[in-house]
């Protein structure tokens, strides 16, 4: 992957300083809005740090951190590049990392403000309600219980109205297109117990059922809101991979060079790409050369050298030198694009998985309006009086509604996500957790997931004092990624004098030191025999050329990790786009027996496939556009918060911090969640067991029927919120 020169230790400058001002000037133009993760910052040093040293910038207008997120709201000018910002944080000593806003939730989320007020006005009409309630249960008169029961029903018929809009619409859907879900039954009994009551208070009736309507429909939606923190509008991968493509390219014609749209383009165009530009056809090089960055699609470490005859792909980056291309494959011929249909296909097949409560929801759904229905019958056959009839259905329809059971998996779900979060893991999808409990096999990429994106020096390579002086001076006036490691290993030693530098893309720099000349970069520029490994060749005068190798430091906490999840039972797998020789050497120092290289996003997916076909359940952890494939098609997967956004989207959870130390924790967590939900079915099941027999047989009141759902409710929570206990089970 790209080097970048971003230091992994987090410096602290002051735990007493004071906040920076947050804003440059009152009234300041809005511009783009960006967040970044701080996964290292502590205190209010940090926040300073952060806080003035980008308002320092000319092109940052606003500046927010928040500690308890550790979190950076920033307003920017358009067109900033998060990369600089990252890359300015990283010289004051903090690390950073890009996050998305709608998949975190710092978008403007009007459902979930929407679902808070019905929330609020379902409860504080519940509240009001129950009071009256109390005066009705304590033996009133007939007067007063009348005026209350009237009273009761001008709170709750507007805020039954009002609060349950998102019961009543979903249930109406499922019925227009003849199909039950669980917001029918919730929907009918909310109808009926509102109807009914309305009948009794004119009727000058003992019962009403308000009490126990605005309960149901309060506790139902906090289930609902609960869900809906859960379920994180991430954006689809294919779509962040579909916006790679190039949208204007130049094309070289007899007459000149023109602009045109990428849609414009055929195959046999002749088509110029600067340096820093992305490759946006198929096609091979006929003139030029240069580096191209091709980690993004195939998870090679360092750049190839590209040069006439190299055949390159749409979504590589060209370096350092402009490239003239013949396009061979363009529109959906190109590898991006045939990357984006593979992807799409995985994110569709995923999209098929049917959560726990939805299951739970086809049984439940039919079940209670069966028992409802047969109630009534049994009742209007015995005494033959309908009214009393209705009203003992009605009763069955409340208590039995799944108040419990629309708990029993989001309130689960928000415990063990905030435990996550708590440990730097964001959970982003609502079926996440109960895939991650069936893990059996983790499979993960190599650079950029458990080794750190970029390369650096080996310190023990021993080289000379005059080796490393010159080797400096050659590497810092290089853009390569491979001089920017070496100048980064070598940054504490002063550079030698060298002059007349010269860089020659796709090979390398050539300079003069003390009447000799000196050159850093390939094998074949410098006059050495290749070799399979990372790094470069540095030749002084007519001295034997000094080979300088590049080591890729293992990410915090995988070593851990790995032996953690082999302890727990669990099958470890490593696929990587790197060379064979670099993936051997990584799987051997972490003891990971099954590994592959030299694979192509195509061969991530298909191999993910057949551990599938096996019965195995994956999850895989991968931070590159070549994995991007491979995290949709898995069973259940994720990705560092410094992975690209397509492989963030296409990811369940996001891993905020550096470390993998948690990895393990999130599997562990995900099977107590699981076990913690089957729980809460078999409260709700229980209670359904034990109180619908009463409700049918017409032993349960008003007063009853809301203490059962109250208590059934409250169980759940409370089973829910043992993964908050510090993990006991």
């Amino acid at each position: 992957m790209a080097l970048a020169e971003r230091p992994s230790i987090v410096a602290c400058p002051a735990c007493v300083a004071t906040p920076a001002t947050r804003t440059r000037e009152q009234g300041a133009a809005e511009g783009e809005t960006l967040h970044l993760s701080l996964p290292a910052i502590h205190c209010a040093g940090c926040i300073a740090t952060v806080e003035r040293g980008l308002l320092a910038r000319d092109d940052v207008r606003r500046a927010r951190v928040n500690l308890n997120r550790k979190q950076a709201t920033l307003t920017v000018t358009p067109g900033t590049l998060p990369e600089a910002l990252i890359d300015h944080l990283a010289t004051l000593g903090i690390q950073a990392n890009l996050l998305d806003s709608g998949a975190l939730g710092t978008a403007n989320d009007t459902q979930g403000r929407a679902l808070l007020l019905r929330i609020a006005i379902a409860g504080f009409a519940m509240m009001n309600v129950m009071l009256m309630s109390v005066a009705v249960w304590s033996g009133a008169g007939e007067a007063t219980r009348t005026l209350f029961h009237w009273l009761s029903a001008a709170i709750t018929l507007p805020a039954i109205g009002y609060a349950a809009q998102p019961f009543f619409s979903n249930g109406w859907q499922a019925l227009r297109v003849g199909r039950l879900n669980m917001d029918v039954p919730i929907s009918l009994a909310l109808i009926l117990a509102s109807a009914m009551s309305l009948y009794e208070t004119a009727a000058g009736g003992a019962d009403a059922y308000f009490d126990a309507a605005l309960s149901l429909t309060f506790f139902l939606l906090v289930g609902r809101y609960l869900d809906h923190r859960c379920r994180t509008s991430a954006r689809s991968a294919a779509a962040e991979l579909a916006a790679l493509e190039v949208p204007r390219i130049t094309r070289l014609t007899d007459a000149g060079r023109e602009v045109i749209n990428l849609s414009e383009a055929a195959i046999g165009d002749k088509i110029i790409v600067l340096p820093g530009g992305r490759i946006p056809v198929d096609g091979i090089v006929i003139d030029g050369a240069s580096d191209i960055d091709r980690a993004m699609l195939t998870g090679e470490s360092l750049p190839i050298a590209a040069r006439a005859g190299t055949q390159l792909s749409a979504g590589e980056v060209n370096l350092t030198g402009p490239l003239t291309l013949r396009a061979t494959a363009v529109g959906d011929d190109t590898t991006l694009r045939r990357m984006v249909t593979m992807i799409d296909a995985a994110e569709s097949a995923r999209n098929r998985y049917t959560a726990l409560a939805d299951r739970a929801a086809a049984i439940y759904a039919p079940a209670v309006h069966l028992l409802a229905l047969v109630t009534f019958i049994g009742w209007f056959a015995l005494a033959g009086d309908a009214r009393l009839a209705l009203n003992i259905a009605i009763a069955v329809l409340i208590i039995t509604c799944p108040c419990a059971l629309g708990l029993a998996v989001p309130a689960v779900s928000t415990a063990a996500a905030g435990r996550l979060f708590r440990r730097g893991l964001l959970v982003k999808d609502g079926t996440a957790l109960e895939r991650i409990a069936k893990t059996d096999t983790v499979v993960f990429d190599k650079t950029g997931t458990l080794t750190e994106g970029q390369l650096e020096i080996d310190a023990l390579s021993g080289l000379s004092d005059d080796d490393r002086a010159v080797a400096l001076a050659l590497a810092q006036n290089s853009s390569h990624p491979v001089s920017r490691a070496i100048a980064l290993g070598l940054a504490e030693k002063t550079p030698a004098a060298v002059s007349q530098i010269e860089e020659k893309a796709a090979h390398g720099v050539t300079g003069q030191w003390q009447g000799q000349s000196v050159a850093l970069g390939s094998a074949t520029y410098v006059g050495a025999a290749p070799n399979d490994l990372h790094g470069a060749w540095l030749r002084i005068g007519d001295s034997a050329p000094v080979f300088l190798p590049l080591v890729a430091r293992l990410r915090e906490g995988a070593d851990d990790a790995i032996r953690k999840l082999v302890d727990d039972g669990l099958q470890v797998h490593l696929i990587s786009g790197d060379n064979h020789a670099a993936t051997r050497t990584l799987a051997n120092s972490l003891n990971i027996a099954n590994w592959h290289a030299d694979q192509r996003p195509e061969d991530k997916v298909a191999y993910l496939n057949s551990l599938a076909a096996e019965g195995h359940h994956v999850l895989m952890v991968g931070d590159g556009l070549n994995d991007t494939g491979a995290l949709a098609a898995a069973h259940a997967s994720l990705s560092p918060a410094s992975a690209v956004d397509a492989a963030r989207a296409a990811s369940d959870v996001v891993m905020l911090g550096q470390s993998l130390a948690a990895l393990p924790e999130l599997i562990t967590t995900a099977k107590q969640a699981k076990s913690r939900i089957l729980e809460n079915f078999a409260i709700a099941a229980g209670y359904n067991a034990l109180v619908i027999p009463f409700a049918m047989a017409g032993f349960v009141t008003p007063l009853l029927a809301a203490i059962a759902m109250s208590t059934s409710s409250i169980t759940v929570l409370l089973n829910a919120m043992r993964l908050t206990w510090g993990g006991r089970t």
